[in-house]
């Protein structure tokens, strides 16, 4: 049977530095010549046995120079950039394109948060300037969102009220040049549009409450009409008389109020940024759903970004701003393509060395790779890189469009989902360069360790959790303002679990009932207890366990995976040996063939005298032939300067993009 390598033992190959210009067969020897150099091997190079990686069996020059390349490729793979620098020379491009990333993501979220900002809060702003126009009775306590809030819902209780509000509307709209704001209708000639009123209703509802009956049917029917500034001077409800239109309010479901005025904010005006156009379109919404005697009021304004028509001179800065924008977008599109496709071809040339890894062990091993061998070769850091390229490029490009034309406010909510998770996730990659720090490591190690017992134990704690939100949303909602829905009851006892507004929570409860009274206290003292006593402390110890457990590891020595023990350890001295640029590489190889393609001028210089064995030119005729040949190539490179300038950007590209396939 079988087995895989002692991790105590650590076989180091004896490896010859060669060039990359020089013959590829030179890298290895034949099987005569190697059996005849075996007297000359080291002792742990005659067996395969003593070399851990076979019970019994004689030495085979070809196994153990494939069980060699298979090892350095491996440790090659899984090192870090600031190693594969050491040991190739090879430039951390992916790191080089996360750091590029991560700048320009930024800015362009600064930008774009900033810019959010303003419109929000200008068109909350607005909505509140428009409650004072247009909604009878607003107050200003309801503008401040206070918890819990000082006064209730705007409405209206009787219909006279419900009358002179859709009259209140319809004068404040008509002498809209008298608001301070900037405001105008929307029509060219700025005159007042006729305001569109539709009411819905069920098409009969009537009740007989002095005998417990009543006729309905569920089905609603809408009724839309224009109501005019003129109508102002009769009233609304002697228009709806002269129209024939009776208002029966135990059949009324809602009613709406429709408008449009345009605005022009100077206050967004900078250097190069133009002032920014503006159309609301408010709603005044009349809600009797609920049919418990109030009709509330609500009134809603969508802000619409208009493409202004101002002076010459802001209009020019409006096209540089504009070009500015465009050229940022268009730079974090090109530079998460580039990361998208580098991490994906790292994640595919992975999943193609796992193949061949699994092949090798198969044949010079006889047993499987192990499930956790396998998932070595899943990067989960490029998968996550890969996922916030997509949310970026596509937050890029909406974010691109709704810059260039109209757009509203759901348009602003997605790019900005797009954008903010993308983000989230880019400065989450961090951590994967931060890992190469043995201080930082730390707590990623502990995290990862930790993640299975968390999710197990967080499991448990939620089916707690639910009981207690069921329990309560059922019995506390009714005379709880905090338990009033599912998911104010779940807000309600997360709050208290870290400690937040506890005394309110007890004083709000209402003592209408006394078993109610005794049970919610009963009920919050069990809460808060088993939670924060018991629960939240078992979490920090599962974290504690894995923390501990990491300290250990890094004292003691990690646990090996039989890939990992076939790989052996690595001293930095490693690196640095040169034994990983014995074995030339793919970019390496692309590199040779194209230079000589280009040049192709150059004369292979005259073979010097030397011995050769086996049909194979000696290591000291090749060096001889280094020493001689120098000059002539340096001298043959200068015939073709331009070529060889355009083949190098072809090779830097082909570098970044070529597939696993040998060009040779």
């Amino acid at each position: 049977m079988n087995k895989i390598p002692d991790p105590t033992r650590v076989y180091q190959p004896t490896t010859t530095m060669l060039d990359n210009d020089d013959d590829e067969n030179s890298l290895c020897e034949s099987e005569s010549d190697a059996a005849n150099a075996g007297a000359t091997r080291p002792p742990y190079e005659s067996t395969r046995f003593e070399s851990g990686f076979s019970s019994a069996g004689t030495f085979q020059a070809s196994s153990t120079h494939s069980e060699d390349k298979m090892r350095r490729r491996l440790q090659f793979f899984f090192m870090n950039p600031i190693e594969k620098w050491k040991a190739r020379r090879k430039f951390p491009y992916k790191f080089f394109v996360q750091v590029i990333k991560i700048i320009l993501v930024t800015m362009q979220l600064c930008l774009f948060a900033h810019s959010r900002y303003k419109h929000v809060n200008y068109t909350w702003d607005n909505k509140v300037t428009f409650s004072h126009i247009f909604l009878r009775g607003w107050d200003p306590q309801m503008e401040v969102a206070a918890y819990p809030p000082e006064t209730g819902p705007l409405s209206v209780y009787v219909i006279d009220d419900f009358y002179k509000t859709i009259d209140f509307a319809l004068v404040g709209y008509s002498n809209l040049s008298q608001a301070i704001g900037p405001y105008s209708y929307p029509n060219e000639n700025n005159t007042a549009e006729p305001i569109k009123m539709c009411i819905y209703r069920y098409k009969e509802g009537t009740i007989f409450g002095f005998n417990e009956s009543y006729i309905f049917n569920p089905e609603i029917d809408g009724l839309c009409v224009e109501l005019h500034s003129n109508v102002t001077k009769i009233g609304s409800k002697q228009w709806f008389i002269d129209h024939d239109i009776q208002i029966d309010f135990s059949a009324f479901v809602k009613a709406t109020l429709d408008f449009s005025v345009k605005t022009i904010n100077f206050k967004a005006a900078g250097p190069i940024a133009p002032p920014d156009c503006y159309r609301f379109d408010i709603q005044i919404l009349f809600d009797n759903s609920d049919h418990d005697g109030q009709v509330i009021l609500t009134l809603d304004a969508e802000p619409i970004r208009l493409n202004c028509k101002g002076d010459v001179e802001y209009f020019r800065h409006s096209v540089i701003d504009a070009a500015l924008r465009s050229i940022l977008n268009f730079f974090v599109i090109i530079i998460c393509c580039l990361s998208f496709g580098l991490c994906a071809r790292a994640l595919y040339r992975a999943q193609l060395l796992r193949i061949d890894t699994q092949s090798f062990f198969v044949n010079h091993f006889g047993q499987e790779l192990s499930w956790d061998g396998k998932m070595e070769f899943l990067n989960v850091w490029y998968i996550m890189i890969c996922v916030n390229d997509v949310l970026l490029i596509l937050g890029s490009a909406l974010k691109e469009e709704i810059e260039r034309s109209h757009f509203t406010s759901n348009e602003w909510n997605n790019c900005s989902l797009l954008l903010g998770i993308g983000n989230l996730l880019v400065w989450f990659g961090v951590l994967r360069y931060l890992g190469f720090f043995k201080t930082y490591n730390v707590v990623i190690l502990t995290l990862k360790r930790a993640a299975p017992k968390i999710s197990r134990f967080l499991l448990c704690a939620l089916l707690i959790y639910a009981g207690f939100t069921f329990c309560g949303w059922l019995i506390l909602g009714p005379y709880h303002i905090k338990f009033r829905s599912l998911s104010t009851t779940s807000e309600c006892l997360f709050a208290l679990i870290n400690g937040d507004d506890m005394f309110a929570t007890f004083t709000i409860m209402s003592d209408k009932s006394t078993t109610l009274w005794w049970f919610c206290r009963i009920y919050l003292y069990t809460f808060i207890s088993l939670y924060i006593y018991v629960v939240l402390s078992l979490f920090i110890s599962v974290i504690m366990d894995a923390y501990d457990t990491i300290k250990k590891y890094y004292a003691e020595g990690f646990p090996l995976t039989d890939l990992k023990q076939f790989m052996g350890r690595m001293d930095e001295a490693d690196f640095t040996s040169g034994i990983f640029r014995s074995e030339e590489s793919d970019e390496d190889a692309v590199h040779r063939t194209l230079k000589r393609i280009c040049c192709c001028c150059m004369d292979r210089p005259a073979t010097s005298q030397g011995t050769t064995v086996g049909g194979y030119e000696t290591l000291n005729q090749k060096a001889s032939e280094r020493r001689t040949g120098g000059s002539a190539r340096i001298e043959d490179l200068s015939f073709h300067p331009k070529k060889c300038s355009k083949i190098r950007i072809l090779i830097t590209f082909l570098q970044l993009f070529m597939p696993d396939t040998r060009i040779i």
